[in-house]
């Protein structure tokens, strides 16, 4: 069914919140306020739908054309018919939204979004799938299948010199490709499926490259990690690792978090610790770090990274399973969990150590306003929040953001 519909706001997740005759919410990608466009639903619910956008009956001034052919079409970029200073401004007021609407919050203080120094070509790792015939693909905006990629300008120079050169056969049992670069222009190519066998791969390009399936891991050629550096520091990131995609946004997120932990001493708990990004810059300043990681991969990346230090220990496991043996009461906690958040019983576990301090590192504001709002129960008081722009064109917003205990 087809509806002309007016756009309010933009909303969490990259959509524009509009009315049906019947009052229904219905959420619309592409979109801008003040928009009148013409949408069929996609999906309806009891409470609101999903439309999709079929054109634009009234545009907005603020309206720009896409850099990328695929827009629209493509669910990796979100905001590229926005200027990037209104994008901005959108996020800000999203993350003000979500913090008053799930968490409770009337009135969070909120600083100005630090904004990333590249619109464009700022992400250090790429994924990708594969079309039927062996193309490297995106998913669609509706994540329901892939599409052959053609152009993106998201990743960093290297990884968009390579990744044309990539072919495969038609038949293969490769379902994800990831490319990842560090700043001396190398890369490291890992390419997963669900059987062992080692597929056939065409590339002009000496580089490293690892198959993974399920538990096993072959390097193919080079290394099975790569180095990357962040300020004055070189970290060991395996294949199977997390490390945060954009350079530029990292050393905003480290700086940020050493400001908001300045005159503490430790101990110090790195919780969700990754690689060791934040326990390496902390290391000096605290008399104490203990991480936990349930990545196996990046605890052995930490286990390296963090070597020389004799102060730090590291706890492989979930954070509600291993915190609660830890018999430590830390003077500050780093908090950064993936997208999904903490779940309950990790936050019960946290403030049963009644830290004074917690920096939460967030990248989904939905999750970190449940989260605050369980913390806040707890005696929690969140001061303020720090918004960077890691992901020009897209809708995600980071954040750091400083809890106290009252």
């Amino acid at each position: 069914m087809e509806h002309t519909v007016e756009i309010s706001s933009l909303v969490y997740e990259g959509y524009g919140l509009g009315r049906l005759a019947d009052g229904k919410a219905v959420f619309v990608p592409f979109v801008l306020p003040g928009e009148i466009v013409h949408i069929k639903i996609r999906e309806e619910r009891k409470h609101f739908a999903y439309g999709e956008l079929i054109s634009i009956v009234k545009e907005s001034e603020d309206r720009i054309s896409p850099r990328c052919k695929h827009f629209g079409q493509c669910g990796g970029c979100h905001y590229q018919h926005i200027p990037y200073d209104l994008q901005l401004r959108f996020k800000r007021e999203i993350f003000i939204e979500q913090m008053r609407r799930m968490g409770g919050i009337e009135e969070p203080i909120v600083e100005n979004i630090i904004p990333c120094d590249r619109e464009w070509h700022y992400r250090n790792t790429l994924q990708f799938h594969l079309t039927s015939n062996g193309k490297l693909a995106f998913m669609n905006a509706a994540q329901v299948h892939p599409f052959k990629v053609e152009e993106c300008f998201l990743g960093m120079e290297e990884i968009s010199k390579i990744w044309p050169l990539l072919t495969f056969e038609k038949e293969n049992e490769i379902h994800r490709v990831e490319i990842r670069q560090n700043e001396t222009d190398e890369i490291l190519l890992k390419l997963e499926g669900d059987q062992a066998a080692i597929p056939e791969i065409e590339i002009t390009s000496s580089i490293s490259t690892v198959h993974t399936s399920s538990n096993d891991q072959v390097v193919i050629a080079g290394d099975d990690h790569l180095i990357l550096s962040l300020m004055d520091k070189e970290f060991h990131v395996s294949a199977g690792s997390f490390f945060q995609t954009n350079f530029i946004g990292a050393k905003v997120l480290v700086n940020t978090i050493l400001k908001m932990a300045d005159g503490l001493t430790g101990p110090l708990m790195d919780l969700y610790c990754g690689v060791g990004l934040f326990s390496s810059f902390l290391a000096d300043s605290f008399d104490q770090i203990v991480g936990i990681e349930v990545s196996k991969s990046a605890c052995a990346d930490y286990a390296v990274n963090l070597d020389r230090y004799e102060h730090i220990s590291l706890y492989e496991g979930t954070v509600e399973r291993a915190l609660p043996g830890i018999n430590i009461s830390p003077d500050c906690v780093v908090i950064d969990p993936p997208r999904k958040g903490m779940n309950r019983f990790a936050i019960d576990a946290l403030v049963e150590k009644k830290p004074p301090v917690i920096i939460y590192v967030s990248c989904n504001p939905s999750t970190l306003a449940r989260d605050v709002k369980r913390l806040m129960r707890s005696g929690y008081l969140l001061e303020r929040s720090v918004l960077v722009d890691m992901f020009p064109q897209t809708y995600h917003i980071e954040s750091v953001n400083f809890l106290t205990c009252k």
